[in-house]
Parts: structure tokens; C-alpha cells; sequence
């Protein structure tokens, strides 16, 4: 698994195939210091997942990378299976959009900002002895 942040450059429509496979490519830009255009496919039934989406909008993609040989020549593709905004809240498509969105292992709403180590510490129970 493979995780990139960057912001969308291209997406491109569904293609169908003969077989009924579909796929749908996009671009996007890496944020590191020598930028990279990097093209991912998703495919199947997650074609969908990039209708929320809008070219210049930041997200991140979480993709796997796979490899083949076809006919003595070697091809790589970057195969996302998930892609959020870079948020980290997942684009909804815009009939969804006025639903929210639920997220099973979030425990507090996403304004509010994350407890540090000294709040969750409670200076009583802690001891500098070296439990051996």
C-alpha cells in the first residue's frame, strides 16, 4: 500500500472495454520539492469515486503499484483504491453531497483539535520508576 497527497492536474471519462471492464484515469501532482505528475487508474465499480472530484483540488490517494508483461514488453501502473480529499474527508459525489458522511472511527467532529499527550496524562499516575 502506497499513500501520495497532491493536487488533481487531469481526470479523465470511464472507458469501456469489449469484456465490460471499465477504468478511468487521472493526474495528479505530487507537492514534494521536484514536483511529479503522477497518472493513476482506478477501475471497476470505483470509477465513481472521483465524481466529487474537481481539477486543482488537493487530495490524497491511496494506491497499490502493479506490474505485467505483455508480448516481451514490461508496463507499470499506479492502481488507487481510495482517494480523499486532502482533508481527510472522502469526496462524496453531489447527489450524495448533502448527506453526511459517516465515519465509524472518528470519536470527536473534525473542528474540534486533537487532544495533546498533557491533556490525556494524568500527572498522578505517572512515576519515573523503572518497572524491573
Amino acid at each position: 500500500m502506497y499513500e501520495t497527497r497532491g493536487t488533481l492536474k487531469m481526470i479523465g471519462d470511464v472507458q469501456t472495454f469489449g469484456s465490460g471492464f471499465t477504468k478511468r484515469e487521472f493526474v495528479v501532482t505530487t507537492q514534494d520539492k521536484y514536483p511529479q505528475d503522477l497518472k493513476f487508474e482506478i477501475v471497476k465499480d470505483k470509477c465513481s469515486q472521483l465524481d466529487g472530484f474537481s481539477v486543482g483540488q488537493e487530495v490524497m490517494v491511496n494506491f497499490d503499484i502493479r506490474g505485467n508483461e505483455y508480448n516481451g514488453r514490461y508496463y507499470v501502473n499506479l492502481s488507487c483504491w481510495k482517494i480523499q480529499a486532502a482533508s481527510g474527508q472522502a469526496e462524496a459525489p453531489a447527489e450524495r453531497a448533502a448527506a453526511p458522511a459517516r465515519r465509524p472511527q472518528q470519536a470527536a467532529p473534525a473542528s474540534q483539535a486533537e487532544p495533546s499527550a498533557a491533556d490525556l496524562r494524568n500527572e498522578d499516575d505517572f512515576d519515573d520508576e523503572i518497572p524491573f
